[in-house]
């Protein structure tokens, strides 16, 4: 995010963790929403020190995405996007104004409207749903970024340049040579189109890039709502090389 408006709960947060009344992993995590799934919502509350851009933006498309941030007191860290590249904002909704959840693999098989259909992401986007047996057979996949957005709003986001971008879950480990498997032919569908295919894996650890974990690296990064770790293996069921 380019700004972050300061958590709204921070007291509340703080004499929480200090009488012991909730641990950390019930503040952290909430299934009921997910990074990168967008919110529809009702209401977004103003925030000190917000952009100028942030009100008319939300009222073109009142969605946000779920940032990767520990929330509480029934808030919910989320991403809102402007028109231009550089209008992100990290704010925060309550969960009493969220009126839909849409997750990225809900939008795998969506479809532009036919005029924006030619833009290099959507094309790309179509040769993958199009291959049955190609790249993602067989993995609970969706885009996200401004394709997904666009999907799910009808809003205008995608531009001639926009990259690709596509999350994978992967609540069971995904071997090295079936990353580099996904990788080459994704990088070969990216080429055709001539964009960027930006691809990140949900583990249980948090998100990885699929880029960083098909090389073969020691460790890689997870971002996980506390903040970025070096893991050796997402999928452990401890993480004590965090």
């Amino acid at each position: 995010m380019r700004a972050c408006a300061a958590p709204p709960f921070a007291n509340v947060r703080a004499s929480e963790r200090a009488s012991d009344r909730m641990p950390d992993h019930v503040l952290d995590d909430d299934t009921r929403w997910r990074p990168h799934d967008l919110l529809r919502l009702r209401h977004l509350q103003q925030l000190d020190g917000e952009p100028a851009w942030v009100r008319e933006a939300f009222e073109r498309a009142p969605y946000a995405v779920v940032r990767r941030a520990p929330g509480t007191g029934g808030f919910v860290a989320i991403g809102l996007r402007g028109a231009q590249r550089s209008q992100r904002y990290g704010a925060w909704a309550h969960e009493s104004d969220i009126e839909a959840v849409i997750a990225p693999e809900s939008l795998a098989e969506c479809r532009p409207a036919p005029e924006r259909s030619p833009l290099a992401a959507f094309a790309a986007l179509a040769t993958l749903q199009h291959d049955m047996s190609g790249a993602l057979a067989g993995f609970i996949w969706g885009p996200t970024g401004s394709t997904g957005f666009e999907l799910a709003t009808q809003v205008l986001a995608v531009t001639a340049s926009s990259d690709l971008d596509l999350l994978i879950r992967a609540p069971e480990k995904l071997s090295r040579n079936t990353a580099v498997e996904i990788r080459n032919r994704l990088q070969a569908h990216a080429q055709r189109a001539g964009i960027r295919v930006d691809v990140q894996i949900e583990t249980p650890a948090g998100g990885v890039a699929l880029a960083e974990w098909a090389a073969g690296k020691t460790r890689v990064m997870v971002r996980h709502a506390r903040g970025p770790q070096l893991i050796a293996d997402p999928w452990a069921p401890a993480h004590g090389d965090a």
